[in-house]
Order: structure tokens, then sequence, then C-alpha cells
């Protein structure tokens, strides 16, 4: 599904579509290779990308199938997605702490099952017990974890970049990265995550400050 966007006036919308047009840099990885955003762009409409429609942004329509038996439709909408290289990056960009506190999925029926099963493969592989529900807690972190991990089953070299964006304070942002970073460690204990998980190295932070973007 491709879901045309306003241009942001405010909160994480507004900036990661800012950050793309005029600083991507802040955006950047050192880790990776320079990054070539494919959305959102203004040109096409500012749009995010979900299902199997994200797999057409990154050139990889071949796996749409392989998608939806692993995950049911309305599955995680990109805030932004790009290439590095051979590298698919995926992005899920927050400007304040209350945003990153995601309810539980509010999926229901034959949905539930197969993103609890989704998830369930996923915990396995990183050796999560099983009793830490990721439908439950900090669902879009889990969700997002679980489509890096797929893509990787696919034999796709795939990352995950968190652009937690500081000094937002229309929001009540964070001021420092340290908040952020506070947040997160929170968040990997509640789900059982080790510090060094299998995917930690395909996982990646930036914390773009927005007053270089004023």
């Amino acid at each position: 599904m491709r879901i045309a966007q306003p241009e942001g006036a405010r909160g994480s919308l507004k900036w990661i579509q800012r950050c793309i047009a005029a600083r991507p840099d802040l955006l950047q990885p050192a880790a990776l290779a320079p990054i070539t955003w494919l959305s959102p762009l203004a040109e096409d409409d500012f749009a995010e990308y979900r299902d199997g429609a994200f797999l057409d942004r990154l050139g990889l329509d071949a796996l749409k199938p392989g998608l939806a038996r692993f995950w049911p439709a309305r599955g995680p909408q990109w805030d932004a997605l790009g290439r590095a290289g051979s590298a698919c990056i995926l992005l899920e960009a927050k400007a304040h702490v209350r945003e990153f506190l995601s309810p539980p999925t509010a999926a229901r029926g034959t949905s539930r099952s197969t993103i609890e099963s989704a998830l369930r493969q996923v915990r396995d592989h990183l050796g999560v017990s099983a009793a830490t529900d990721w439908s439950e807690t900090f669902f879009q972190v889990t969700n997002r974890l679980a489509h890096l991990w797929w893509l990787q089953t696919q034999g796709v070299e795939a990352h995950l970049v968190f652009a937690s964006f500081l000094g937002d304070a229309e929001m009540g942002g964070p001021d420092h990265p340290e908040t952020w970073q506070a947040a997160f460690r929170a968040a990997e204990y509640a789900l059982g995550l080790k510090a060094r998980h299998a995917l930690a190295p395909f996982v990646h932070h930036v914390w773009p400050d927005v007053r270089l973007l004023s």
C-alpha cells in the first residue's frame, strides 16, 4: 500500500521529510554506506509504504508472496526507505518518547495468530523467553525487528535505522541522546533482548537535532 502524506507540519512526519530533503547526512549511520532515500520524497507526494508496496519500492517485488504469508495486511508503515549500496534500509522515526511507547497490536483472529507466529520465530532466533509477549509490549519495535529478521531470512542485506529526533520543543521531545538511549535500553530489557543479540549489528541509531533544520 502506498500512502500519500501531507507536507509535515509537526513532529516526526515534519522532521523526517525535512531531513531527507535538506540534511540526509543527519540520518546517516556511520557504519553504513551512503544512503539514497527512496521515501518520503516531495515528488512522490511524501508517500510512505507498507505491505507489498514497501518491497516494490526497494526493488524486492518477488518477495511479496512470502511477506503475505509471514505477516498479515496492514503491517508496518515505514517512515522512510532507502538503499545503501546493495543494502535495504528501513527507518522508523520518533520525535518524543511518548510516541515510542506504542500500544499492543490491535489485530484479532487469523491476523493475530499470524503475527504471534511471526514474532515467536524471531524470539526463538534471538533466544528470548517464550514468556515475553512481543505482541503486547513495545509492539512498534517488535514488528520492525520482525520485518528486519524476515528480510534477512530471504537473503536480503537489510538494516533498520531508528531516527530519534532531538530538540522538538513543540512536541516535548528530548534534548539529549541519553534520554533516547535510556528509552531503548528499557524497551530491550522489557523485550528480553540481550545487549548483543543476533540482529544488533543490523540495528542503527541516529539522533538528528531538529535545530539544525530550522
